[in-house]
């Protein structure tokens, strides 16, 4: 057995001691429901922050993100800017979401929701965006992690076989710990997670021989059209430049983009997409599970925007164009490439980049390839425990508990709560074991489906004026969208002998922009058509409160509208439309380093500033503008425990 396989069951050992030893800790602790599904409302402030930082960058981050970056180029790479959208979500809604747990003592956001638009069919809907996100992207990790497995090891362990053993040890701390051991667990996974993405940036860097040798090979590419897209619509190596504001095609399968697919439209409606994995329920549970909201803004500004923005922006980047002169890219090599210390990965093969890096040290550091796998399975985790758990706990509260047993105890809601966890686990693994094309096509649906939430939670924070109708059946139009513009739903309706004309993103568009527009557009219309006295009277109990303990202060209000200002510019120019003027305004991509502003490509300095400003706009808004930082006026709790109840209804 080599060195680094023996090494690498050795960190994998001790990895599962300490997962298994805070599930056991936790399991301990947890003596009502409440502690079980969300930690007693007393986690601490950093274990928050770098807990939600796990949950919030997964093993896509760690594994997917660069292998993408290599097959698109820096056009895709605007896709990192998710270091930013992904907080700003929470930066809108996680504040207000655990002043109105706290007060009236909800668990899930289904409660909250149903509670405050007095109906259920929108808990159920809440239910289903959670399992379709759940399900499928925990799939995807789970199935990574099987891969990165089977590569590190040489095929001494198949992907599926490695698969289902890592993660039983998952599924053991979660089910058994819950929501606190996911918590502890992620303090570690996060640390890892970006330890484990450094390194092997710094392992790119010193096979491409420095920055500065890693900038005259895309100087040198900059004058051609080699690549996957070949050249934009403007003639520029599509590897250095977004081809264009948006595309008038038909989408993926029906056409192909001219030059790309990452237009300026398409990086806005994936970031869109994106944003939802903090408006996922599971991100609601998270914010009723502290103590109280300090944590938010360190985590949103300075864990999330800068410190995993500095990694992808730098180490990442690396990672993903750096391939290119490793030998991943033929083509590029044949035309002045640095060395061929990586395999061809022209043919869709993207996805082993990250385990071919971690194999360029095996002979060096046999013990350093172990330890950079236990990252990768560490990122891989982090977010699939937290969906586990969280949605383990909707199926026993908003569904379990709600119709079939309102009594039942502790006890009985933490069994269900395992057993939500152990069916969702075994889901996700048989999916990924026996219909691989089917994770695919639902792995592309989930965090578009939690960008839908959007409206709903938009309703319950800020504006009473929409309605229970609305919310309803704008969240289940943006859920169609949603599968009838991705390869799920197109795939459905050919089975029934329908094909739709539009393909997978029509107009370079995100299947959740799609979503967004019939979401947000149904739903303003039928709040408009369905305004009654009653329902808005109830509906301002709770923005009565919020108005009473998180108004900002007066000499801050008129900051209001520098806050619009400052948020959709920035949204425009860094990661939208707007974002086109950065692949010439710093030198154009053919320019070379002599003619690059910063020495380095246009587009990857246009990506650092705006993610400076992103940072500057993140503190602005967190900090200055109150809205992730404690409430103006203490929130008293209108409800001590819910294991035995359920939560306070504003109305009651």
């Amino acid at each position: 057995m080599e060195a680094k396989v023996v090494w690498l069951f050795v960190f994998v050992a001790l990895y599962w001691c300490y997962c298994i030893f805070w599930g056991v800790k936790s399991a301990m602790a947890a003596k009502t429901a409440t502690d079980y599904f969300i930690a007693g409302r007393r986690l601490s402030i950093w274990v928050f922050v770098l807990a939600a930082t796990a949950t919030s960058f997964s093993g896509w981050t760690f594994m997917g993100h660069p292998g993408l970056i290599y097959r698109d180029g820096f056009q895709y790479a605007y896709a990192s800017f998710y270091a930013i959208t992904i907080p700003f979500t929470g930066v809108m809604f996680l504040k207000r979401q655990w002043m109105l747990g706290k007060r009236f003592g909800y668990v899930t956001p289904g409660e909250m929701l149903s509670d405050y638009f007095q109906g259920d069919a929108i808990r159920i809907l809440v239910v289903l965006v959670a399992l379709l996100f759940s399900i499928p992207y925990l799939g995807v990790q789970l199935g990574a992690s099987g891969f990165l497995f089977n590569v590190l090891t040489d095929d001494m362990i198949t992907k599926d076989v490695g698969m289902w053993v890592l993660s039983a040890v998952v599924l053991i701390y979660v089910a058994t710990g819950g929501l606190r051991a996911v918590a502890y667990v992620d303090t570690l996974q996060c640390i890892l997670l970006a330890f484990g993405i450094v390194s092997i940036g710094f392992i790119a860097y010193s096979h491409l021989g420095g920055l500065g040798a890693f900038n005259d090979a895309m100087a040198a590419l900059g004058k051609t059209d080699i690549g996957k897209w070949g050249a934009t619509p403007d003639g520029h190596n599509a590897y250095l430049a977004i081809p264009g504001v948006i595309q008038f095609t038909a989408g993926l399968g029906v056409e192909t983009p001219v030059g790309g697919l990452w237009t300026g439209m398409m990086c806005l409606t994936y970031m869109f997409a994106l944003m939802g994995i903090q408006s996922a329920p599971a991100f609601s549970m998270w914010s009723f599970a502290n103590t109280d909201p300090r944590p938010f803004a360190p985590q949103q500004v300075w864990a999330s925007s800068f410190g995993i923005g500095l990694i992808l922006f730098v180490f990442t980047a690396a990672q993903g164009m750096g391939a290119h002169f490793l030998g991943a890219t033929p083509a590029v090599a044949e035309a002045g490439g640095i060395s061929a210390v990586l395999p061809d990965l022209t043919a869709n093969k993207q996805g082993g980049l990250v385990p071919h890096y971690i194999n360029l040290v095996g002979d060096a550091a046999p013990w350093f390839v172990g330890l950079l796998a236990v990252c990768a399975l560490a990122a891989m985790q982090s977010t699939g425990a937290a969906y586990m758990s969280t949605a383990g706990g909707m199926l026993t509260r908003d569904l379990y508990k709600r119709y079939l047993n309102p009594d039942a105890s502790h006890a009985t809601q933490k069994l269900f709560g395992r057993l939500g966890v152990a069916f969702i686990v075994i889901s996700a693994l048989l999916v990924a074991t026996y219909s691989a094309d089917a994770l695919v096509l639902l792995g592309g649906l989930a965090v578009a489906f939690g960008f839908q939430m959007w409206p709903s939670l938009a309703a319950v924070c800020w504006f009473p004026w929409i309605t229970r109708q609305g919310a309803t059946l704008g969240l289940a139009a943006g859920l169609i969208a949603v599968i009838f513009t991705e390869n799920f739903g197109l795939n459905i309706a050919s089975a029934f002998g329908i094909e739709l004309a539009w393909g997978r993103w029509p107009w370079t568009m995100h299947s959740a922009g799609w979503g967004m527009v019939f979401n947000l557009g149904i739903c303003v219309i039928v709040s408009a058509m369905t305004q009654d006295e009653t329902g808005r009277s109830h509906r301002m109990v709770y923005h009565d409160f919020l108005r009473e303990h998180a108004s900002i202060s007066a000499d801050k209000r008129k900051l209001v509208p520098l806050a619009w200002i400052v948020t959709l510019a920035w949204l425009f120019f860094g990661v939208g439309p707007g974002a086109v003027i950065g692949n010439t305004i710093f030198g154009a991509p053919n320019a070379g380093v002599d003619g690059w502003t910063f020495g380095i490509p246009s587009i990857w300095a246009w990506q650092i500033l705006f993610w400076v400003l992103g940072v500057a706009m993140m503190w602005f808004l967190a900090y200055k503008m109150e809205m992730s930082s404690m409430p103006s006026k203490e929130v008293e709790s209108l409800i001590e425990d819910i294991g035995d109840a359920q939560p306070q209804s504003a109305g009651s």
